[in-house]
This record gives structure tokens, C-alpha cells and sequence, in this order.
């Protein structure tokens, strides 16, 4: 998935773009929908990424400050072209949302309150519902491998869900579990990075 000869090409580019405008345009629900059509796109038809690397990709991107889907596109297209590749993935991800926001905009301002516009979004926000549900089940299903590693799921669900704990210390919590594990597991065998 890295770049090839060290060249930035148009044709790249102009894939890069179309894929994530593609990406941006089909995904109802926001960016944790897109995940798995990410994943999908990346993995399987493209083989850019392993599904551990996109797994990795989701973890950074989820962790920074910003929009997933458009640090997908820009963490993406920085690796595929470099500086380039993340401007044309980004403006691609977000250019099908602002153009139709725009024209819903406009279009609502015409239209006075509409029960079947209102059933169409209730609709809409459900099946945003189911999407996102997948993303966590696949993403689940390949992170979630033993009792610590669950535990550290639950902990950080209920503690978002219930307890109203920002996602940032979720993070931050499971990193910090995750060193304490790697320090655990390596103490006595001379430390360094393994």
C-alpha cells in the first residue's frame, strides 16, 4: 500500500478521490457507518491494508479530534500518495455530504413540516443505527480475542454508555492497559520493544 516508486500520479489521485467521494455519497449514518465499507474497500477489493492494519487505521483516527470518516480519508490517502493523497480523499469524503446538505437545505426551506419526509429520515437514522452495529460487530470480532481484551471493551462500554465518561479517557484507559500488560508480560525478560 505504500507508495509505488516513489511517484505521486493522477491516476492514484483521481482513484483516491473517487473511492472516498464513492465512500462519502453511499454512507447513510455518518462515519462509524462507513467503517465497515472501509474496511470492505481496503481490505478486500483494493488489498491496500491487512485487517489488522485497517483495525489500527480505525483505533488512531477514532482517538484524534475530528470527524472519523474524514481522518479515514485523509490517514488513507496520506498512505497511499502521501500529502496529496490525504487533500483529494478528504475533499472527496466530504464534498458528497456538503453538496447534499446544501441541497436539503434548500430543499426543506420549500417544503413546509412533511410526515413522509419525517417517516423517510426516521427510516434513514434507523438503518444509520444498524450500519454503525456492524462496524462494532466486525471490529468486536477481530479485537476482542481473550478475557482481558473483553474486558477492556465492557469497561470502556459501560463507562461511555452509563456512566457518561468522555470517549477520549476510554482511549486513554485502554492504552494505559495495554502497556501495563506489555510491561507485565515482558517484565524479567530484559524489557526493550518486543
Amino acid at each position: 500500500m505504500e507508495l509505488e516508486n516513489n511517484k505521486i500520479t493522477f491516476k492514484d489521485l483521481a482513484q483516491l478521490f473517487w473511492i472516498f467521494f464513492k465512500l462519502g455519497l453511499f454512507t447513510i449514518g455518518g462515519g462509524m457507518a462507513m467503517i465497515p465499507l472501509i474496511q470492505d474497500m481496503m481490505v478486500e477489493k483494493y488489498h491496500w491494508f491487512t485487517d489488522e492494519e485497517v483495525i489500527d487505521a480505525i483505533a488512531v483516527c477514532q482517538a484524534l479530534p475530528g470527524v472519523i470518516a474524514i481522518n479515514m480519508a485523509t490517514f488513507i490517502g496520506n498512505k497511499k500518495q502521501r500529502w496529496a493523497g490525504a487533500l483529494v480523499s478528504t475533499i472527496g469524503v466530504i464534498l458528497p455530504s456538503f453538496i447534499i446538505i446544501s441541497a436539503i437545505v434548500i430543499l426543506l426551506n420549500h417544503v413546509p413540516d412533511n410526515r413522509y419526509i419525517e417517516g423517510m429520515f426516521t427510516g434513514i437514522k434507523a438503518c444509520a443505527a444498524g450500519l454503525i452495529a456492524v462496524a462494532a460487530w466486525k471490529i468486536a470480532t477481530k479485537t476482542v480475542k481473550d478475557v482481558f481484551t473483553a474486558s477492556i471493551a465492557i469497561i470502556v462500554f459501560a463507562g461511555i454508555t452509563f456512566l457518561n465518561i468522555n470517549a477520549v479517557f476510554g482511549v486513554l484507559f485502554g492504552a494505559a492497559c495495554g502497556l501495563g500488560a506489555m510491561a507485565y508480560h515482558n517484565r524479567g525478560k530484559g524489557g526493550g520493544d518486543r
